[in-house]
């Protein structure tokens, strides 16, 4: 219905006889659906083998642990047991040692649970013989823990050690390898079926590709020949629109999508100057916006103040003081103009804003203290140049300033995802709820219908248009206790920024 509706939106002609999207889902069925079929075979054949080769890995894994481990530790806690270096009751304490039966008692249940599961009749026979075994051991060590517990048979329990205990622990570790042996052998029967099926697989895919190359090109050519054409007729409309000519139209009848897309192209066409009318007129807006940023940064009144400091200073015999003022003021003036970039690196701002609070520290040394806090790693990441001056001088102006107190202004970046976010925060006179609301409701507003809070609201609109409506400022504020203003911004470094330009 809805291909039917635009097709009339477009001509009066007859509606899509045979789709573009039909003739295409056609083909693609032709050639997936075998693909299809031979991938879930192979997977299928894949999962199967990776349990099989999983559950045979797995089970050496026990097995090779016991190997390596079992008969040393057993002969070791029995022979302290012999020579009284440990009894049954504090063997658990040493760290070194481990009591005979729980030793035999872990043995036996995880080779009990292997025979279970294994299937192989080789490993299996192996597994019965060394659970038989264990239970032997089990019977000597009851011997040797009863001659313990009687006393005065030394002797008696290293013979039985020598005769007895050290032979059957030798036989349980070759019953285990001879396991691990046949396991070994039953993996190379798995990986042998798997080579066998891959074999097998890559014939098939090589009949299956000759055949689908043959329909492909069938296919390809009888679509291409019902659309190669009214492309082409597109294609020169679409040059002639990229070469400046913005009356071109597309004419096509092909009774299909190319001619809903050259109707639509049309209609492209015809609406793109008064597209390219709207965006000159943003990109005139926002030089006006930096334009008059850039007015309020070069204020008549900061400059005079900062002049009168500097004469003040020289005429006070403070040279060194003097000249890092002058130092301040040329790069805060420098980076305002920044070469008439309007991205700047977050470097950038942080030097433009350090020189700006360099200054006026000077003239509000009794009130005004700040802090800078932003990583390096952050340094190379962009942000429209005077973003964060302007919430500074607020902070200054309108919170500290009228605190007629030491006061305190924080500043910091952090990167949450891909987003960043800068916070102003200082610990002035702040506003109540209904001034904050108000500010806030200015804010929102076009920079040029505002009455107050001019610098936040030009920030604010400078990066929705540059960045999107998802970014700008949120503010926060409690009366006496101060204010917070927070920009959220993309997080794209500046070279990434220049090649996505590119």
């Amino acid at each position: 219905m809805k291909r039917d509706a635009l097709w009339q939106n477009g001509s009066n002609k007859s509606p899509i006889r045979f789709s573009i999207n039909k003739k295409i889902l056609m083909l693609a069925a032709a050639i997936v659906l075998p693909f299809f079929i031979v991938v879930v075979v192979l997977l299928v054949s894949m999962i199967q083998y990776s349990r099989v080769y999983d559950k045979i890995v797995s089970d050496m894994t026990i097995a090779n642990n016991y190997n390596l481990n079992f008969k040393d530790e057993m002969d070791e806690s029995l022979y302290k047991l012999v020579v009284g270096y440990v009894d049954f009751g504090n063997i658990s304490e040493d760290e070194t040692l481990k009591d005979p039966y729980a030793l035999i008692g872990e043995l036996r249940a995880e080779f009990t649970k292997l025979k279970d599961i294994t299937t192989e009749t080789e490993s299996r026979v192996w597994l019965e013989t060394l659970l038989r075994n264990i239970d032997t051991l089990e019977k000597r060590v009851d011997d040797i823990f009863e001659n313990i517990r009687i006393g005065g048979r030394y002797d008696e329990n290293i013979q039985e050690l020598d005769n007895n205990i050290y032979i059957l622990t030798e036989l349980i570790q070759d019953d285990i390898q001879y396991y691990i042996y046949y396991q070994t052998k039953a993996m190379e029967v798995v990986t042998g079926n798997l080579k066998q099926q891959m074999q097998s697989f890559i014939i098939v895919c090589g009949l299956l590709v000759l055949f689908l190359v043959v329909l492909t090109i069938i296919a390809t050519w009888r679509i291409t020949t019902g659309i190669l054409r009214p492309v082409k007729v597109l294609y020169d409309a679409t040059r002639q629109v990229s070469e400046g000519d913005l009356s071109a139209r597309a004419d096509v009848c092909s009774k299909d999508e190319i001619e809903i897309l050259a109707n639509g192209f049309n209609d492209m066409a015809a609406n793109m100057q008064t597209l390219i009318g709207q965006i000159k007129e943003d990109e005139q807006k926002m030089r006006r916006l930096d334009l008059r940023l850039l007015q309020e940064q070069i204020n008549p009144h900061f400059l005079y103040n900062t002049l009168d400091t500097i004469v003040w200073l020289i005429e006070d015999e403070k040279a060194d003081e003097a000249v890092n003022m002058v130092v301040s003021l040329s790069s805060f003036f420098r980076l305002v103009l920044s070469k008439g970039k309007e991205i700047i690196t977050l470097r950038e701002e942080e030097q433009h804003i350090s020189s700006y609070l360099k200054i006026q520290e000077r003239r509000y040394r009794d009130i005004l203290e700040y802090d800078i806090q932003i990583d390096e790693e952050l340094y190379d990441y962009q942000i429209l140049k005077l973003s964060l001056q302007p919430l500074v001088e607020n902070a200054l102006y309108h919170g500290i300033k009228y605190k007629r107190s030491r006061g305190c202004i924080h500043i910091s970046c952090e990167k949450t995802g891909e987003v960043l976010h800068l916070a102003v925060s200082d610990n002035g006179i702040g506003m109540d709820e209904e001034d904050l609301e108000q500010l806030r409701r200015e804010i929102e507003r076009p920079c040029s219908e505002t009455e107050k809070g001019f610098g936040l609201a030009n920030v604010n609109e400078r990066i929705r248009m540059y960045f999107g409506s998802g970014y700008g400022m949120k503010i926060e504020s409690e009366k006496g206790r101060g204010t917070i203003v927070e920009l959220t911004i993309p997080a794209i470094k500046i070279y990434e920024s220049l090649l996505r330009k590119a």
